[in-house]
């Protein structure tokens, strides 16, 4: 059985709920993450027809005759619907005649609304869901929410907190089904690098008409050393023999590809000495692992390179949670010229934070509160709360509405 059937997946009551009041649902996120296995679950009702344009007969068709395809259909799925964008403007003339909720559900193994024709064809007529690679939560089986918690001042509780090699574990195993699903650390690695060969190889085309394909496997091997660092594409474009503007554009393909992101920092306009410069951070902790060749042994003999990677899953987590919330969320980050950090400043929609500090230890100092305090002291009354999540057991206050929490009270249950 594929693992993806094994867990449920949080955003399923969200899918269905879109579907009873909208025309067209877009499931998007990368590919493998488990969004054909979900939607054909939901496709299994009467009178819905299923297709995917990983199929080739099916892929000539949606470009050859978009609205005769569109036109044949009363309710579908369809998979995979950046290889035929075209297929949207006749999705959008056939919504337009007929509107009833839950016609379309598509998925996306690319960002779509980056794509100029989907912007504007869909505006109104479609609801964006995103399916990330498995949550710890979905692998744990909770389905608490930390940011929503943690805005209504309160940190989650876990029964059996993991720590040391178990988190070690489940940060160089991510959260793809496949790679979840592989008995070994060997063989999860071998899948992770033949899953980045096909999103490169194939994948790629089909969103941006890039000529140097030779390129982009270096490019994002150099962007895995820099993950969680902010971005200077001068300097990432020379190492691989690319001007700073085609370097930038090759991100923006990763970021489709939804490897990657750029995280901006978190400002407010009356502050002049914030720096402006987005990071860097790769989504699954497991795909950048493999790319930076991060393994078990090495983080226990010498963590100094596993602090980016914790930092990686933590947001990868964070991100997750920000797909099902009740509340709408921002995830940012601060740095000032005085070199304050934080590694992540979640913003709500009243612009109220939270700000997360990372450590990859099971003590804590009083430096390693620094950052958070800094933060406090400049967002004044729109600071919720600040967290330490560390490699530890205890909950423990650190005044001043700060807190010293174990990781994986992220999945509490």
């Amino acid at each position: 059985m594929n693992a993806s059937t094994l867990y449920p997946r949080l955003i399923q009551a969200r899918l269905k709920e879109a579907l009873a009041d909208t025309p067209v649902v877009l499931l998007a996120g990368p590919r493998q993450s488990g969004k054909t296995t979900l939607v054909r679950q939901l496709a299994a009702e009467p009178g819905v027809r299923y297709l995917t344009l990983d199929d080739e007969l099916t892929l000539l068709s949606a470009r050859q005759d978009p609205t005769g395809m569109i036109r044949s259909l009363d309710r579908a799925v369809i998979d995979e619907i950046q290889r035929a964008p075209q297929l949207l403007l006749a999705i959008k003339k056939s919504v337009d005649e007929d509107r009833r909720p839950g016609r379309f559900l598509l998925t996306g193994s690319a960002n779509l609304m980056l794509l100029p024709t989907v912007a504007d064809s869909l505006a109104g007529r479609m609801e964006t869901l995103s399916l990330l690679p498995l949550s710890q939560s979905e692998l744990h089986g909770s389905d608490a929410n930390w940011i929503d918690a943690a805005f209504a001042g309160q940190l989650l509780k876990v029964s059996t907190p993991i720590v040391a090699a178990a988190l070690i574990e489940a940060v160089l195993q991510g959260g793809y089904p496949e790679a979840i699903s592989r008995a070994t650390s060997r063989r999860r690695t071998a899948w992770a690098r033949q899953y980045i060969k096909a999103i490169i190889a194939r994948d790629v085309l089909d969103v941006a008409g890039i000529d140097k394909l030779d390129h982009l496997p270096l490019l994002l091997r150099c962007l895995a050393q820099v993950s969680g660092q902010m971005c200077n594409y001068t300097q990432l474009g020379g190492q691989v023999g690319l001007d700073s503007k085609t370097a930038a554009r090759y991100v923006g393909v990763f970021e489709q590809m939804y490897l990657l992101t750029r995280v901006d920092v978190w400002a407010r306009n009356q502050l002049k000495r914030i720096v402006k410069t987005p990071k860097l951070q790769f989504i699954d902790s497991g795909l950048l692992a493999t790319l930076i060749d991060l393994n078990a042994t090495e983080i226990q003999q010498n963590r100094s390179r596993f602090g980016h990677v914790l930092e990686a899953f933590v947001y990868g987590e964070l991100l997750k949670h920000t797909t099902t919330a009740e509340g709408d969320y921002r995830l940012l980050y601060y740095r000032d010229l005085d070199k304050f950090e934080v590694d992540v400043v979640i913003e709500n929609a009243a612009g109220q934070l939270v700000g997360i500090e990372v450590k990859a230890a099971a003590s804590v100092n009083e430096s390693d509160m620094r950052g958070l305090k800094k933060l406090a002291s400049v967002a004044g009354v729109q600071f919720k709360m600040g967290v330490l999540l560390y490699d530890g057991l205890e909950t423990l206050p650190l005044g001043d509405g700060l807190w010293a929490v174990p990781l994986s009270t992220l999945w509490g249950n």
